[in-house]
């Protein structure tokens, strides 16, 4: 690959970087408060409400069930609403956003719902307020799986990103499109797909260290 080819892919793993971290963020931001409304409001929760719980089950249920590339094009007026483009690297970061977030969410009530039932009793028993179960029972003890769920969320986001690349986003799947497979440049290609699974198995290293970690303290 010659020098230019070389920068350009570099910045292309930059703007896949970005997209990816800021989404993941957001995600986590909106995903785990979603989790907890999830599992606080499910019957047998510490704050029931059947009819929320339905509600916001079938929204998180629809986001999911809908694959990102028609998610992508669906979401383009508010794309265009918050990020005043529907191209480059800060476009992309909305519906990446919006389809992570409720795929984290998942993940995240699961492990939440798996905390021990005898510990949020206790805590009860103690007369400890709910945000106090919520902050110091079931997100500690949850903890480990949450992250656990964020690194595959992270994962799956950047193989959404290089899909997000090649309908005008930017970053390494722009990439790959523009001038692996419309040049028919073979060597961009490979590195292309050898840079998408570095920041793989980097994510995944660090997840799973990040877990270890947890569960031992």
């Amino acid at each position: 690959m010659s020098a230019i080819m070389l920068e350009r892919l570099w910045n292309a793993f930059l703007d896949t970087s970005l997209m990816v971290g800021v989404s993941a963020s957001l995600a986590a931001l909106f995903g785990i408060p979603l989790a907890v409304l999830l599992v606080a409001t499910a019957p047998g929760g510490i704050r029931e409400a059947p009819r929320l719980n339905a509600v916001v089950g079938a929204l998180v249920n629809g986001f999911r069930a809908t694959p990102f590339i028609v998610l992508l094009v669906a979401l383009i007026p508010l794309t265009r609403l918050l990020a005043g483009t529907t191209i480059g690297v800060w476009a992309a970061i909305v519906p990446l956003t919006i389809s992570a977030t409720p795929f984290l969410a998942r993940i995240a009530e699961v492990s939440i719902r798996e905390v021990d039932r005898g510990l949020v009793e206790a805590a009860q028993a103690m007369g400890c307020r709910r945000w106090h179960i919520v902050r110091h029972v079931l997100l500690p003890e949850a903890l480990p799986g949450i992250v656990g769920g964020l690194t595959i969320t992270v994962v799956t986001m950047i193989g959404a990103s290089a899909m997000a690349g090649a309908v005008g986003a930017g970053g390494l799947g722009d990439m790959a499109i523009r001038y692996g497979y419309q040049r028919f440049d073979t060597v961009v290609m490979i590195a292309v797909i050898v840079v998408l699974i570095a920041m793989v198995m980097t994510v995944q290293f660090a997840g799973d260290r990040t877990v270890r970690a947890l569960r031992a303290r």
